[in-house]
C-alpha cells in the first residue's frame, strides 16, 4: 500500500480515500487521558517526547487512518520566543501580553530553543513507530492567530489584535514578521526531523473582514510556505483557514498550499470547483456528527465520499474531535468511508 496521503497532496492517484482526524489523538480516548494525567498538565505532556510521541501513536493502533499528526500546540512558538505560558483547566491558555514595540523587541528569535527540540524529538519517536503507508504531519498555527493569542493574552473576541491589524499598527507588523520567520524556521526542523506534510492553522482566519484577510491571512502563510519550500523543497502543505467561507479558493491561490482545509458549514464541492488544478480539499464532516453517531453521521460521510473524488480529497472533519466523542463512532465512520468508497 502506498501513502494515500501524499499521493493526494503531489497529483497522484491513491489506492485509498485518505483519512486522518484533527484532535485524533485527545481526551475522548481513555488511553490519552491516563497518559496526559501521568504527565501532569498539557504543556508537560507537549514538551516530554516519549508520552508525546505516545499520545500521538494511540489512534493508529486503534484506528486505521493514513496520517499522524504529531501531538504538539501552536503557541509552542510564542513559548519559544519566551512568552510566559500556560494552561488554565476549564479555561485554556494564558500567556503574557505583547502590545507595544519594545514587548515585540523583547521577544527571542527562538534559535536552539528547547521547547522546538523536544517537539523534534517527539517526531523522530513517533516516525519510527508509524507503520509504511502512514504519513506524518508537522504543524504550527499561522501568524495572524499566533499573533492574536499574544496580543490578547488569551483565548476572547480577538478586539485588541483586530483593532491592531485594521490600524497596521508598527508594533503589529513587525510582530506579524516575526513570527513568519521563526515560524519557518521551527516547520523546517519539523521536517528534518521526520514530518513529511505540514499544516498550517489559521484558526481565527474568519474574524477579519475579507479587507484585511489578504494582508494578514494570505501574505503571511504565503511567505511560511515559500520560506519552508525554499529550505526543503517540495514539502506538501495543507492550509486551513477556518471560518472564511467562500474564500478557501483565493487562499489556496495566494499560498500555493497543496490542499485546504475546509469547516463543516462550507460544501466541498464549491471549494474544489474553485480551486487550482491539482489542488486538494480536505474534510469536512461536522464533530458534532461524529460525537452523536448513528444514522446521521454515516450519511453524511457518506455523502461527502460521493459529492468529491478521493484522489482530490482528504478525509478530515471541519474541525477537532469533541472531548464526549464514543471511540466506537470513529470505528464506525472508517467502515463506512471505506465501504462508500468500495474499499471495505
Amino acid at each position: 500500500m502506498g501513502k494515500a496521503l501524499l499521493d493526494v497532496l503531489t497529483g497522484k492517484t491513491p489506492d485509498r480515500r485518505p483519512v486522518w482526524l484533527m484532535r485524533q489523538a485527545g481526551r475522548y480516548l481513555a488511553e490519552y487521558r491516563a497518559v496526559r494525567q501521568e504527565a501532569g498538565s498539557f504543556l508537560d505532556l507537549c514538551y516530554k517526547p516519549d508520552l508525546a510521541a505516545e499520545v500521538t501513536l494511540q489512534p493508529l493502533r486503534r484506528y486505521d487512518f493514513d496520517a499522524s499528526i504529531v501531538f504538539a500546540d501552536i503557541l509552542v512558538v510564542p513559548h519559544a520566543m519566551g512568552s510566559d505560558l500556560k494552561f488554565v483547566e476549564n479555561e485554556g491558555p494564558v500567556l503574557s501580553l505583547v502590545r507595544n514595540m519594545d514587548e515585540v523587541n523583547a521577544l527571542s528569535d527562538a534559535k536552539g530553543a528547547w521547547q522546538f527540540e523536544r517537539v523534534y524529538e517527539t517526531l523522530g519517536k513517533v516516525k519510527a513507530g508509524l507503520a509504511p503507508h502512514v504519513t506524518l504531519i508537522g504543524f504550527c498555527g499561522a501568524p495572524w492567530t499566533v499573533a492574536s493569542y499574544m496580543i490578547e493574552g488569551r483565548g476572547s473576541d480577538r478586539a485588541v489584535a483586530l483593532a491592531a491589524a485594521a490600524k497596521a499598527e508598527p508594533w503589529f507588523v513587525r510582530l506579524v514578521d516575526r513570527l513568519v520567520e521563526i515560524s519557518v524556521s521551527y516547520l523546517v526542523g519539523q521536517v528534518k526531523a521526520g514530518a513529511e506534510v505540514l499544516q498550517v492553522f489559521d484558526s481565527w482566519a474568519g474574524d477579519l473582514p475579507e479587507a484585511l484577510r489578504g494582508r494578514w491571512v494570505h501574505e503571511p502563510i504565503a511567505r511560511v510556505v515559500e520560506g519552508v519550500r525554499k529550505a526543503v523543497p517540495g514539502v506538501p502543505v495543507i492550509v486551513f483557514g477556518r471560518g472564511i467561507g467562500n474564500g478557501h479558493a483565493a487562499l489556496a491561490r495566494a499560498t500555493h498550499a497543496n490542499a485546504v482545509s475546509v469547516e463543516q458549514n462550507t460544501r466541498l464541492s464549491d471549494v474544489l470547483n474553485d480551486l487550482p488544478s491539482g489542488v486538494a480539499v480536505q474534510g469536512n464532516l461536522a464533530p458534532e456528527l461524529l460525537q452523536d453517531g448513528g444514522s446521521a453521521m454515516l450519511s453524511g460521510a457518506e455523502a461527502i465520499c460521493r459529492e468529491v473524488p478521493m484522489d482530490r480529497h482528504i478525509f478530515n472533519l471541519g474541525h477537532g474531535i469533541l472531548q464526549h466523542t464514543p471511540p466506537e463512532n470513529v470505528t464506525a465512520l472508517l467502515e463506512v468511508i471505506r465501504r462508500t468508497d468500495g474499499r471495505a
